[in-house]
């Protein structure tokens, strides 16, 4: 099939990037595997071809606005699914260092494909919860950023994800507009973890009316050892 990209670059363009001819190719080829793939496992639920462009692609990458990604930062994309938004972070920012890491083996194992058919280097995808690997001194503190597009209020993402951001680092969670009232309720996880709400940053995607937002959290200080409780009790019962 012929894929147009032009909706990517136009987007890509108003965020000052530009993609090479192997890095389109790589986006369509994550694109086909991904249809493919989701076939027999639920993988996303937007399949048609511009709106993967756009809701996950560009919604991805435009973590820009509020990251630069001059240096080799290490980043921990945590529940990443079908590969958002470490992924197109990856193609379009060859230079960081990206850990995927799902609860679900099969999506670890899909995800390891399109690594290798991609050629990318620099980027493991594994299998663990945030719970138990959190603790892992591994990955514990060991991250400048860790994203997050799963589908949580912030005051749990907050137990799963600042145990793995270094002091000094930073986590950003993907939401969409109407963040306020999360943001207000999640303060006390927040703190709790060691870090700080340094930026809630509102935009609409590039040529839609998609509204979205990025929480951006700074990690002042280390995460209390007794963090992130045991598998389950920050979803069934987060800290307010």
């Amino acid at each position: 099939m012929n894929y147009h990209l032009d909706g990517l670059e136009k987007g890509l363009k108003s965020f000052g990037l530009s993609l090479s001819e192997e890095q389109k190719s790589q986006f369509i080829t994550y694109y086909e595997m991904l249809i493919e793939k989701n076939k027999v496992m639920n993988l996303t639920a937007i399949t048609d071809f511009d709106e993967v462009v756009m809701k996950h692609f560009l919604d991805s990458i435009a973590i820009c606005q509020v990251v630069s990604f001059q240096n080799r930062t290490n980043v921990l994309d945590l529940g990443t699914g079908a590969g958002f938004p470490g992924i197109p972070l990856k193609i379009v920012f060859p230079q960081l260092e990206i850990t995927l890491m799902d609860s679900l083996n099969k999506r670890v194992l899909f995800l390891r494909d399109v690594i290798d058919e991609l050629g990318l280097t620099g980027i493991e995808a594994v299998h663990g919860r945030a719970e138990e690997a959190g603790r892992n001194q591994t990955y514990r503190e060991s991250y400048d950023l860790c994203v997050s597009r799963a589908v949580a209020n912030i005051a749990t993402l907050s137990e799963y994800c600042l145990p793995f951001v270094r002091v000094g680092g930073r986590f950003v969670s993907y939401k969409s507009s109407t963040v306020d009232e999360e943001v207000e309720e999640g303060k006390k996880s927040i703190e709790l973890m060691g870090g700080h709400i340094s930026q809630v940053y509102k935009f609409a995607l590039p040529d839609t009316d998609l509204q979205r937002s990025f929480v951006v959290i700074s990690k002042e200080k280390k995460t209390p050892k007794k963090y992130p409780r045991k598998a389950g009790t920050p979803s069934k019962d987060p800290i307010h």
